[in-house]
């Protein structure tokens, strides 16, 4: 089994109602490694851009309206993209039409393919540019929500873990001293104390999270067995998996897996966090699995599930502090997940499963 890869070329939307021309870029696109789509009008153009695309080619004239007036509807539906004007009558007039629909090059057809395929390498720079500038953004968001909760680290370790801890040791008293009561009597007294026992354990949850995720402590790498890794939290969540009547397998290997360089435990804790929230997103009678092989001096491992998978506009957002799709919970679970892997000098991201639902690939250095 290979090394997971994502879905990586870049896509190019050619618009254009030449038959043959479209043939022709599609081959000639294809062999240079990009994702060719073809729109022979308007009309189908706008319904392509729905599927996003990097670059798009866009011819001037078309049976059912203006290449230029389509290009800044593209622009406006995907910033981020660049689109290409192609003319074979070209004048000032359109050129200068041509910028104003925010077009980054500006072609007469036919073209060489060689100033073809320039133009779109120098078209994708400025795609992977706005992607730089957009990751940049999302990180001094991060780093903002970062110091919060920093600052608030000490007022919470103090000002919350104390009465938390008093209040559940009252509670763990007034437990046993109903227990001495008759059997008829205990039930209905003790329903609501392990009701709120159980929140309180709820709330120290995700103070520790809170607490981790703003003081990591400090990181001293060893030899992890990944094997011995994978069984173990198989092991540990076989229960869990049972009784949500999900079955959690890890594929088999010929050969062994590399070790890796880390902390055992703490390697372990983003296994076990990543299959808890498969195991929630799988429906009885799916399935999670964990999968890992090495190539190219690391080694990878992906956690599958069959459930609805991770929304696309989530994804951007899915390790962010306090980002959460569910109803309850601190958003900080996968946030300390990325920490620990970022910490061990690996990376970790999400994607598609074979079977639709979530796959979440980590990728680590191998040991020394």
């Amino acid at each position: 089994m290979s090394e997971p890869t994502s879905p990586s070329r870049p896509s190019v939307l050619v618009v254009d109602d030449n038959a043959a021309f479209l043939d022709n870029l599609e081959e000639l696109l294809g062999d240079a490694g990009y994702a060719v789509r073809g729109a022979s009008s308007c009309k189908a153009a706008r319904e392509r851009v729905r599927e996003g695309f990097d670059v798009a080619l866009v011819d001037l004239r078309l049976p059912d309206g203006d290449g230029t007036a389509l290009a800044a509807e593209l622009k406006a539906a995907s910033p981020d993209s660049e689109v290409v004007l192609l003319t074979g009558f070209a004048t000032l007039e359109t050129a200068v039409a041509a910028v104003r629909a925010g077009a980054c090059a500006y072609l007469m057809k036919p073209c060489a393919p060689q100033e073809l395929l320039l133009t779109l390498e120098q078209a994708m720079r400025q795609v992977r540019l706005h992607a730089e500038k957009r990751e940049l953004a999302r990180r001094a968001q991060v780093t903002e929500k970062l110091a919060a909760v920093g600052t608030m680290t000490a007022g919470l370790s103090h000002e919350i873990r104390n009465p938390l801890n008093a209040a559940a040791l009252q509670l763990s008293v007034l437990e046993r001293r109903l227990r001495r009561l008759p059997d008829g009597q205990q039930a209905p007294l003790l329903e609501p104390l392990l009701l709120v026992r159980d929140e309180i354990r709820r709330l120290d949850h995700i103070l520790e999270d809170f607490l981790q995720f703003a003081r990591p402590r400090e990181f001293r790498p060893a030899s992890v067995d990944v094997n011995e890794m994978l069984r173990r939290v198989v092991d540990l969540l076989s229960g869990q998996a049972a009784s949500r009547k999900v079955s959690l397998e890890v594929t088999p290997r010929e050969a062994p897996v590399p070790s890796v360089a880390g902390e055992e435990e703490r390697l372990r804790q983003v296994l076990i966090n990543l299959c808890l929230n498969a195991l929630e997103a799988t429906p009885a009678g799916g399935t999670v699995t964990l999968s890992a092989g090495h190539e190219g001096g690391r080694v990878w491992l992906t956690v599958d599930d069959s459930g609805p998978g991770v929304p696309q506009e989530a994804r951007d957002r899915i390790f962010e502090p306090f980002f959460t799709t569910k109803a309850q919970g601190s958003g900080l679970g996968l946030s300390i997940v990325h920490a620990i892997v970022t910490q061990h000098g690996g990376s970790l991201e999400v994607d598609t499963a074979p079977g639709g639902g979530a796959r979440f690939i980590l990728r680590m250095p191998l040991a020394g």
